[in-house]
């Protein structure tokens, strides 16, 4: 609820320059690139659900107090340990979701978590534009109240009768002689499998942050929509999501990871790129609708990818620098799209997006060669 408005707070509320907004939202971003490895090493060593409640409770304490901050300094630094908080929960949550769900049904188990994110993407803005309008202070006080209510809920839910791998106890009764030793960063850093896979998934981390920066000035400034109108666009992501997903990750539960990555990245890539044809509301629709398609195959199928290489007592470390490697793109990629289109013009985003979509989905091709030749020289492999 309160980073989809933490520019205008920022801007309108405290009258700061916009300038000085984008340091904060760059501030952030830089945060939660910092953390999101460090809280996948914790979640393995102190336990998942420890993590995820201590992330809730500390991020809804810091949005309770930051509307108080008045100073410039205070403001940023303030910003920077609400991302630490707020973002440390996602690996350990990742990587919870992928045990839980065992290999068979976690292509659908993260479809439905994206249910939930994109469903409160949904309604938060919407909520938020409501209590905007009386107080942006408002946007604080319920996003704080809710986040403390999560971690409430997290905290007294009968999580037993799951038995979670990653339970706390579990890690207390290893730690000495066990969970230490294995827990090394060296150990998954060596894992050419994984560290080829983070590398192929940069071009169409790239990709997917567009829609915040080039994508809206190009049908602003070149087909003349409203801001507005490209809010209602983007509506359909949100919409298929909610209705498709789910079941479309279900129907494709037998699906080798190697096709449903390269599927899902080439659509990404083709529906980004479809836009250097488009000249009307209908065909940036479809185009939506085919880059939509590729991201609801795409995300779960990566996710459940890495839970299905990552060993059971590193889960945490490897959900940690998946999820790094999105930080790291949302950091670069709206700055590097704008670039280009104001250096080189809207084709060649476009295509630049395409050839992404095609980088990646050629890299993902190989996985089963790059796992063949771990196997050839010892390394365990699980594709």
């Amino acid at each position: 609820m309160v980073l989809p408005f933490l520019t205008l707070y920022l801007t309108v509320d405290r009258r700061l320059p916009a300038s000085t907004a984008g340091m904060a939202i760059a501030i952030y971003g830089i945060s939660a690139i910092v953390i999101a490895p460090l809280s996948g090493r914790l979640s393995d060593r102190l336990g998942g659900l420890r993590i995820m409640k201590t992330s809730l409770v500390l991020s809804g304490m810091v949005l309770l107090i930051f509307s108080f901050v008045d100073s410039l300094s205070g403001i940023l630094a303030v910003t920077a340990v609400w991302s630490i908080t707020s973002e440390a929960f996602r690996p350990p949550s990742m990587a919870i979701i992928g045990e839980l769900a065992g290999p068979q049904q976690r292509k659908a188990a993260f479809a439905l978590t994206r249910l939930a994110i994109n469903l409160g993407m949904s309604i938060g803005p919407v909520v938020g534009g409501f209590l905007a309008i009386h107080s942006f202070k408002l946007l604080f006080y319920v996003d704080g109240a809710t986040s403390l209510l999560a971690g409430a809920l997290i905290a007294i839910l009968p999580w037993r009768q799951f038995n979670p791998p990653t339970s706390e106890k579990e890690v207390v009764k290893k730690t000495n002689h066990d969970i230490i030793p294995r827990l090394r960063y060296s150990d998954v850093l060596r894992d050419r499998l994984f560290m080829y896979f983070l590398i192929a998934m940069i071009p169409i981390e790239l990709v997917f942050f567009q829609p915040l920066a080039a994508m809206p000035l190009f049908l602003v400034r070149e087909l003349h929509m409203t801001e507005a109108g490209f809010g209602a666009l983007l509506a359909i992501n949100t919409v298929i999501i909610i209705l498709l997903e789910v079941a479309l990750n279900a129907a494709m539960a037998d699906w080798t990871h190697r096709y449903a990555i390269s599927l899902g990245a080439l659509l990404v890539g083709a529906g980004f790129g479809a836009l250097i044809f488009v000249n009307s509301v209908y065909a940036v629709a479809a185009t939506i609708v085919i880059w939509t398609f590729g991201e609801m195959i795409l995300l779960p199928a990566s996710s459940a990818f890495v839970s299905d290489i990552a060993p059971s007592k590193q889960a945490g470390a490897y959900m940690g620098l998946y999820t790094m490697g999105f930080s790291v793109a949302v950091a670069i990629g709206p700055w590097l799209g704008t670039q280009i289109l104001e250096h080189y013009g809207s084709d060649m985003v476009w295509i630049g997006t395409f050839v992404c979509g095609c980088v990646t989905t050629a890299m993902i091709w190989f996985l089963p060669a790059i796992a063949r030749k771990d196997q050839a020289s010892g390394a365990k492999s699980k594709i």
